[in-house]
Formats: structure tokens, sequence, C-alpha cells
């Protein structure tokens, strides 16, 4: 596959073909398009920062947004931006795919399907990730035939090209917000609401959150709102209403900010995968009880802000860990310390705040998808930059070595039971069957479109050939 996308890195290569008509840049401002899971608000269509880049339109890079509705400029089809090292075409129409001009792809994870991939894959053309949201939207690109596919990224995952780590984390102020006062809480258990909540309505997720959940019931008190586990009721239908919790209704955040532990338990299991279900709650000054992330620590405030579910033997000592703190206040609130004055003392959290490049719900900086966008367009010009000045010397300087990702740009473990193993689970178990199946098949669907792609594939229906071939040869070595 490295040669396969070193080709792919040739400008100059035949398999380039001249596509229909140039698009024509639009002018004036829009609303960004906001995707599903997104940490910010629609901002005004962002132009880039500006430059010296004097050539017009027909002369730029184009860069196609496959995924047409995630495309960040409205209303037209298509924008120019303007990048630090350069300007770009930027658009959602496809008819343009297979033009010269037309240098990166931008695909966005979960959209992304193998057997919908674009073939055959040009060879003068890069692909480009972006994915923020959870890997259960897409297994493919937790295996390297998969994520190998892409030149670049922007995942959740430091280690990507564009990292998207923080991106429900808008600064240090949210974090600082103050809490309900212990008093309070206090007040709150007496009358009858217990130390711990649960909500969530997504239920039968490849972290298998419920099952972990439903055993830790058993030795304390779980309020449980939403459809998952659900024991107890919100107070009015307002609050019951989806949209109320996904705006941080300030009703619904008083109400739920009144419990003294969280469950925060996110929907798949990958480093650096953390989602308002992790912030909100240290928004609000109720204390997380963590799963997700197994390198969560690296970004939180101080050495004591979560409690970590995967640091007890069973949920019973968890239970226990909890009553304990429960009933002593003292002990309780060191875990909110990092509300105070200094209290934030992780430099490295710290820093990546001060350098990420985009912002969350910041009117003064880009949004993390025209951010990807212009990263995407600077990477393009400095290509394309390079190729001529290898053509021009014939060959004697170097030309452009391929950027490939890897797998610690996005790779995520097998789903695991949220409580006990594998072997203790029934054959019928609906978990083991629905999300064990799916991520190792997403494993052959990406080495079926890598094959597809080594062999100069162009119609997409071959997909299911290459599957099946994958599939004998899988039961041939078992």
């Amino acid at each position: 596959l490295g040669v396969t996308l070193a080709l792919a890195w040739s400008v100059g290569a035949a398999l380039a073909a001249e596509g229909p008509a140039e698009p024509c840049g639009t002018e004036g401002w829009a609303q960004d398009a906001v995707p599903a899971g997104a940490a910010f608000v629609a901002a005004a269509s962002y132009r880039g920062p500006g430059n010296n880049d004097t050539r017009s339109n027909k002369a730029l890079p184009i860069l196609l947004w496959w995924s047409g509705s995630l495309f960040p400029h409205f209303p037209g089809d298509t924008e120019r931006i303007d990048c630090p090292r350069g300007s770009c075409l930027v658009t959602r129409s496809r008819r343009v795919a297979r033009h010269r001009r037309t240098k990166a792809l931008i695909f966005y994870g979960t959209d992304f399907r193998a057997y919908e991939a674009p073939l055959p894959r040009l060879a003068h053309q890069t692909w480009a990730l972006f994915h923020e949201e959870s890997p259960m939207n897409n297994y493919v690109l937790s295996h390297s035939p998969g994520i190998r596919l892409f030149n670049y990224t922007a995942t959740f995952r430091r280690e990507s090209d564009y990292p998207l780590t923080l991106q429900w984390l808008p600064g240090t102020g949210y974090l600082r917000a103050p809490a309900v006062p212990l008093a309070e809480k206090d007040a709150w258990r007496r009358k009858g609401y217990g130390p711990v909540l649960y909500m969530q309505s997504h239920c039968d997720v490849p972290s298998d959150r419920d099952r972990y959940v439903r055993e830790l019931m058993k030795y304390i008190q779980v309020d449980s709102y939403g459809k998952c586990l659900r024991n107890r009721e919100l107070p009015s239908e307002r609050l019951r209403d989806t949209s109320t919790a996904t705006t941080e209704d300030s009703e619904f955040m008083t109400f739920i900010a009144r419990y003294k532990f969280h469950l925060a338990l996110e929907n798949a299991i990958c480093n650096d995968y953390m989602t308002e279900k992790l912030w909100r709650p240290m928004h609000l000054g109720a204390v997380p009880v963590y799963r997700g992330s197994p390198a969560v620590q690296d970004w939180m405030p101080n050495n004591l802000s979560i409690i970590l579910i995967d640091d007890f033997d069973s949920p019973r000592e968890l239970a226990k860990y909890l009553d304990f703190l429960d009933k002593n206040g003292e002990e309780y609130l060191k875990y909110l310390e990092y509300k105070n004055v200094g209290g934030i003392k992780n430099r490295f959290l710290l820093e990546s705040l001060e350098k990420r490049e985009w912002g969350v719900n910041d009117m003064t900086l880009p949004n993390y998808l025209n951010g990807f966008e212009c990263f995407i367009c600077d990477k393009e010009n400095t290509r394309v930059k390079e190729e001529q000045e290898h053509k021009k010397s014939r060959e004697k300087i170097p030309a452009p070595r391929p950027r490939i990702a890897q797998f610690e740009h996005m790779g995520c473990p097998m789903p695991a039971p949220g409580f006990g193993s594998v072997d203790d689970l029934s054959e019928g178990d609906s978990w083991k069957e629905m999300w064990l199946q799916d991520y190792w098949q997403s494993l052959d669907q990406g080495e079926a479109l890598t094959a597809m792609i080594h062999h100069n594939e162009s119609h997409q229906g071959r997909f299911w050939d290459y599957m099946h071939e994958i599939f004998l040869k899988r039961t041939r070595q078992h």
C-alpha cells in the first residue's frame, strides 16, 4: 500500500484526467455547516487569514469535500479560501472529482464507506480524513488497512496530523465554573436522590457501559434517567427533550449539577476519545466516574480530578469508594480543587489549549472544520510547489515523499464487555453478536478496498467479490 500511495502523490501521473468546466468561487459570507456531534456553534464562513497569493481561481488547487453534507461554506457549492501558505478552491461538487487540479479529497469518517469509495484512486490526489466522532461510527478506521488509505488525518487522537482531542473543551474557564455548594448537594441527598447520576439514551454501544452500570446498581443508588436503565423520571417534559440536554439548557444543567458523581462512560474505548460526558460534569462540579480513554489522565487539570472505573477490581469496590466520599465531604472536595485559583496544574493541558489553532464556540477563531481545510490547502500548495521544482530540475531535486497515516492516528482496540469477559457471555448475547462482528468485518473491508486500489479497480460493485475472497482466505487459514 505504501507504494500505491506514493504513486498517488505524483502530480504528473498519467491517471489524472481533465474534468468538466472548472468551478467559480462564490462571494460573500454565509453560515457554516455543523456536523452531528460538533462541539462548536455555527459561525460566519471562514475564508482564512489571508496571504499574498495573487493567482486567479482558475490556477488554484481544488479540494473536494467528498462528504458533501459537511461542506463548511454556504450558500454556494464552491469557495476560495486564503490560508497562510496559499489559496485553494474548496467545493462539494463531485463534477470535479477527476479534474487534474483536484488535488485532495476530504472524507468525513462517519460517512466513509469502503464499498462506496471513489475508484479508481487517482494517482495525483491525496485523501484526507476528518473524524472527530466515536470509533463506533466506523471501525474500518481503527485498523491499519483502513487508516492507511489516507494521507492526512484530523481525529481525536493526539497523534493525528491535525488533532481534535479537546474538541469538547472550550477553555480553562469552562473547567473553573463554580460548583454547587456541598451543603446543597447533601440536602439533595436527604430528599432521596442518589449520590450517582447516570443519564444515557444511547444503549447497546461497543463499550457495553450499561452492563457495568447494571452491576454497579446492586451496590449503590444510581439515579438513571434517559432510555438506558431508567429508574427515575426527570421532573418535567421539557427536561426530557433531548435537545434540552444537548444545548446545555440552564434549567437542565442546574438539575444535574446537584449530583455528587456523574457516571461518564464513553460509547467506545480509544486513546484520547473524550466527549462532553467527561467535560460537562467537570464544568458543573460533579465528579466524573469515568471509563473511556485509557490516557485520560494526561489531560486532567490535576492529579485528583476524576475517578477511574478501571482502577477498581469490581463494581462493588467502586461503590464502596463512592459511598466513602459521599459520607466524607472533606475527601470529596479534594476532587474539585482544580476549580480554585491556580488549581489547574497540568502544563500539558494548558499548553495544548493555548497552541490549538481552532476554537470551540469562539467567534475569533476558525472552527476545526475550516482549520483542517486550511491545513490541507497548505499541504497541497507545498506539494504542488515541490513537485514543480522536482520536474524543473529534471529529478535532481527529490520528489516530495508521501505522507501516509499510521495506525495510531485512529487505531482503537477491539470492544470488550463492560463487565466480565467475552467467555462469560452467552452465544446469543446481542452485544457480542453485534460489535465483535462489526469490528472484525471492518478489518476485512479495509483490506478489500486496499486490494482494489492495488489492482486499479474502477468498479465499486466488485467490492463484495474482494470481501468474499478475503473471507475464504481467512477460512482456509483457520
